[in-house]
């Protein structure tokens, strides 16, 4: 909708700007990012092209989201568990501030047993993916909670360009059988996708990860006048390795890839109906869209080993059954104002989360020992948004928003006093100025305020339930306020660049706690940081791109230090990809994930990572394609993640040793693929 309006906007303006180079016969442009002068509302906003997603090697699905310039995607744990997500100076844990969509549906799960916003993106099947839409910032009016920092919108094709099936085989024991497809039915398009995988990672431990994942979805009608039906089912089984303890492998008791408690793992199941409708006239475009989700998890894990009970050890349980109901419409008015175009849009989104119920247990070898606590719980919220586009010059438009987020919270909990109900309101304001574009150059100033919810139970808990000690509950709602300077602009033919400088204040960070294994909210902090991206397109099949973001990441007051754990200061990223018209396709990618603080003072860091991945493909003939994916092409023995708190091995003093957890970034994997169309 918003790159909709944004052409319309610069058809309006007469604005002239270079053609992007005109594709060989048969040859599609193979460009990553859709990043066109006029078709957006800040310089830090864009999307991925499907080209851009099918030509990256993936080591798990949700790697999509390191398409997004700055963000990096890691893992912790077991694959079938959320990944950890990184972006402009954020720790996000598995998704808190960084709010994701799949096909009209949020993923980011409030109060969730294992952390607030969870985001498992495992059931993605990336053969479906038409795109991804992304912002960063609280600056629009559509983008509610868990979205200061940004947000991705991934949409599923409506139609594809052929059916296939596509089988991958590669390193340890991984095996990968997909079949997509979309064969014309009345009106539309049913389109399918199946996939079954399984994979061991590269553990001394075997993952064992199986995961059976499928999307029924029938389409009809336009971009503009058209609707949606889709129905999603996955389900996954995993064991774990999860991080561990820097003094072992130095002492040689554990091994760089080794683990210390072998029954970790977890057990994932998600299953969703949504539908999706669009009309448009010449003076409104009205969209809506409902969904239903009903998913569980039980997941085990043992950060600390026998630091609370040296008998037993300190593996724990986070269980959660779910069932999430929402929808969210809107209506956009174009009109004239005094000779100046408008763009007037009222919507609403409307969201209930049931949790029946949310558990912390204490177990062994996956079996409960202990309830440390049991809830029930409703998280219920509501949101109408206004804003208005208008185009005060053909140099000069604004976008300014409001919008409204009510929510509720009702526990009950098994301990009466962590019990009760709470509600709260947030009223955000957001404003944009769009200065040109003059020579194929826009500049843009972006401001405006967002929030993230609190757990619920956080929000009525009086008494610790582990320790028996008085508890202060925290705030439901925590205010970010965000401004940007940016600008976009093509310096040449297929070569195009921008660039922000952007700040963010919150009112309370939410921090991993990682000898808890979960999050809590913590002192207020500020961010401020500059992005670059750059894509260069010299050839139809050639494309080349860049993105750098550098962070100053801090908490506000307080003793101890004010450096913020887990926030990068620096990230990189660049690639280049070839598809050329002989058949031979190839792709190189590489990822630069700085060091971070693990304790507020900076006395201990964590180690840079750096990573490279490779795609080599051919296609045989018109209906099949081989392609040899290689990860960590240099088998670099770098961390996806480290932490510093304290864990007791057998044999350590009762009081635990303060140490470095690390979890490595996988050795070096090999995988063909065998895509055949029919």
């Amino acid at each position: 909708m918003r790159a909709r309006l944004g052409a319309a906007l610069l058809a309006a303006s007469a604005a002239s700007h270079a053609h992007d180079p005109t594709p060989m016969p048969g040859i599609e442009v193979l460009g990553r990012y859709a990043d066109d002068i006029g078709a957006w509302d800040a310089a830090s906003q864009g999307a991925v092209t499907r080209q851009g997603i099918e030509k990256r090697p993936l080591l798990r699905p949700g790697e999509v989201l390191e398409a997004v310039p700055g963000m990096v995607v890691t893992q912790h744990s077991g694959d079938g568990k959320a990944n950890q997500y990184f972006l402009r100076g954020y720790n996000l844990d598995h998704g808190t501030d960084f709010a994701t969509w799949v096909a009209g549906m949020p993923v980011n799960m409030p109060t969730h047993a294992h952390g607030q916003g969870y985001t498992d993106l495992n059931f993605l099947i990336p053969e479906l993916i038409e795109r991804v839409v992304y912002t960063k910032g609280p600056y629009f009016a559509e983008d509610g909670d868990f979205s200061s920092v940004g947000t991705a919108r991934i949409s599923y094709a409506e139609q594809l360009r052929e059916d296939s099936a596509t089988l991958t085989a590669g390193s340890f024991d991984f095996q990968r059988a997909v079949v997509t497809g979309s064969p014309a039915l009345g009106p539309g398009h049913l389109v399918y996708g199946v996939e079954y995988q399984h994979n061991d990672g590269s553990w001394d431990l075997p993952a064992n990860y199986r995961k059976a994942n499928a999307v029924l979805r029938y389409a009809s009608g336009t971009a503009d006048n058209g609707f949606n039906v889709t129905a999603m089912g996955y389900s996954a089984k995993w064991d774990s390795t999860d991080q561990i303890p820097q003094r072992a492998v130095d002492a040689g008791t554990v091994g760089r890839y080794g683990y210390v408690d072998p029954t970790d793992g977890g057990k994932a199941q998600r299953y969703s109906l949504s539908g999706e409708w669009r009309a448009a006239t010449d003076t409104t475009t009205t969209t809506f869209a409902a969904y239903a989700i009903r998913s569980r998890l039980n997941l085990f894990s043992n950060f600390t080993y026998f630091l609370d009970d040296p008998d037993r050890g300190d593996q724990f349980e986070q269980a959660e059954r779910r069932t999430t109901l929402g929808g969210q419409g809107s209506r956009t008015w174009t009109g004239v104002w005094s000779a100046r175009p408008y763009w007037n849009t009222v919507g609403l989104q409307v969201r209930h989360d049931r949790l029946e119920p949310v558990g912390l247990y204490a177990s062994e070898g996956r079996e409960r020992l202990a309830t440390t606590r049991e809830d029930q719980v409703t998280v219920q919220s509501a949101a109408p948004f206004v804003s208005n586009t208008l185009l005060w010059t053909p140099w000069l438009r604004t976008l300014a928003a409001l919008r409204y987020d009510a929510y509720r919270f009702k526990v009950s909990s098994d301990l009466r006093q962590n019990s009760g109900d709470r509600s709260d309101s947030i009223v955000s304001p957001k404003l944009s100025v769009v200065l040109g574009p003059w020579a194929d150059t826009e500049l843009f100033v972006n401001g405006g305020s967002g929030f993230h919810s609190n757990d619920a139970r956080g929000t009525t808990t009086r008494v610790d339930p582990k320790t028996g000690e008085a508890a202060e509950p925290v705030d439901p709602l925590v205010r970010t306020r965000g401004h940007e300077l940016g600008a976009r602009s093509k310096l040449a033919q297929g070569l195009t660049a921008s660039m922000s400088l952007w700040a963010l204040r919150q009112d309370s960070e939410l921090l991993f706690v990682g000898d808890a294994g979960t999050t809590e909210p913590s002192r207020p902090s500020k961010r401020k940081g500059v992005e670059l991206l750059v894509q260069y397109l010299p050839l139809p099949w050639i494309a080349m791109d860049l993105a750098y973001a550098r962070t100053k990441a801090r908490f506000d007051g307080g003793e101890g230090g004010n450096l913020i754990p887990g926030a990068p200061e620096t990230v990189a990223a660049a690639g280049i990809a070839l598809d050329h018209p002989s058949g031979v396709s190839a792709a190189l990618r590489w990822r630069y994930f700085g060091p971070r603080p693990l304790v507020e003072d900076g006395s201990v860091t964590s180690r840079s990572t750096s990573m490279v991945n490779a795609r080599l493909g051919y296609v045989v003939s018109k209906a099949m394609h081989v392609h040899l994916d290689v990860f960590n092409l240099f088998d670099r023995k770098d961390d996806d993640i480290a932490y510093f708190y304290a864990s007791r091995l057998p044999g350590e003093p009762a009081a635990g040793v303060d140490d470095v957890h690390f979890h490595p970034v996988e050795r070096r994997a090999a995988r063909v693929s065998v895509s055949l169309a029919f």
